[in-house]
């Protein structure tokens, strides 16, 4: 037993050095902007997701207007060319960047269609609170287009495995290829840029949150934890960009547990829609008319965002 104790003692102490290693090893390449592969991964997932959300919010919706169509095809066209820029450097800076444009500009356009939409209800908006909730979910459009603005961003980061490059001379390979915002991008100094991303990230799902839990009275209290956190977490982000130390403390703080209740409202939502008459033999019927199973995961990223931005430096710009 003695010998037992010994030999799990010493794969202890070997493997703690290792994670730290690894974990170094990722924050620097983090605060270098060198994670390009990682980002675009991540708005692959975000793309994904929200193509699934928008393609049965839709669906309800009989895709009477043809132009419903636009963000389900780009959401997986964006998806594609993401996942193809993991592997190829080319695409990243040519076919996600373009997708990533054309993708943002529709969520912008989608957002007039969804204010239309509600204007054009009983009582347009001088019955806002009714129509809101019963419209057509106005922000989220401008969630579908965070995660192209994710695959934008991207596509001026460098990529993990390039070398680390001293100050000076990153300096003059960024000015010779952007300026501006696009070569912070570059450098990896973007916590300001990232911060003002997830703070609006966080409005809009904490508003989406609102009405969607509104329609459901407010059945169980959990249901209130998103309304809760969503100002926390604009309020950090907020504290984020005024302020570096709250950066570094408040803002990975509140964003964890953003993140965490991200992932408890997806479990929620997943039993709800098990939970519905039916269950696992109509899933797909429950998924389009029961909760909406991804849209807690969208939340979760607001403070996977924010916990991103805590670690990355800051711009050098007011």
């Amino acid at each position: 037993m003695t010998d037992l104790n010994s030999e799990i003692f010493q794969a202890e102490t070997q493997l703690a050095p290792r994670v730290q290693g690894l974990i170094q090893l990722v924050t620097e390449h983090i605060r270098d902007g060198r994670i390009q592969r990682s980002l675009a991964l991540v708005a692959a997932g975000s793309s994904f997701v929200s193509g699934l959300e928008v393609s049965y919010e839709h669906y309800k919706g009989s895709y009477s207007n043809p132009v419903m169509y636009s963000p389900v095809l780009l959401s997986g066209a964006l998806t594609v060319a993401s996942g193809c820029a993991i592997f190829s450097e080319r695409t990243a800076r040519t076919w996600m960047r373009g997708l990533s444009a054309i993708t943002l500009a529709d969520g912008i356009i989608g957002f007039g269609f969804h204010i239309r939409g509600i204007a054009r209800k009983p009582g347009g908006w001088r019955i806002p609170v009714v129509n809101i909730v019963m419209g057509p979910p106005i922000f989220a459009p401008l969630l579908f287009g965070t995660a192209a603005y994710l695959a934008l961003m991207a596509s001026y980061l460098r990529r993990e495995g390039e070398p680390k490059l001293p100050p000076a001379e990153l300096e003059k390979v960024s000015a010779k290829k952007y300026s501006g915002w696009k070569r912070e991008l570059y450098e990896g100094k973007f916590q300001k840029h990232l911060a003002v991303v997830s703070a609006l990230w966080a409005a809009f799902s904490g508003f989406e949150a609102w009405y969607s839990h509104y329609k459901n009275n407010f059945q169980y209290k959990v249901q209130w934890s998103p309304i809760l956190l969503a100002p926390l977490q604009v309020a950090a982000c907020v504290a984020a960009i005024v302020n570096e130390r709250m950066a570094t403390t408040l803002l990975p703080a509140v964003s964890v547990v953003t993140a965490l209740d991200g992932a408890v409202g997806f479990g929620f939502h997943a039993r709800g829609v098990l939970r519905r008459p039916g269950g696992k033999q109509k899933w797909l019927y429950n998924i389009l008319y029961g909760p909406p199973i991804f849209a807690p995961l969208l939340f979760s990223a607001c403070g996977a965002l924010g916990l991103l931005a805590s670690v990355l430096r800051r711009e050098k710009r007011v």
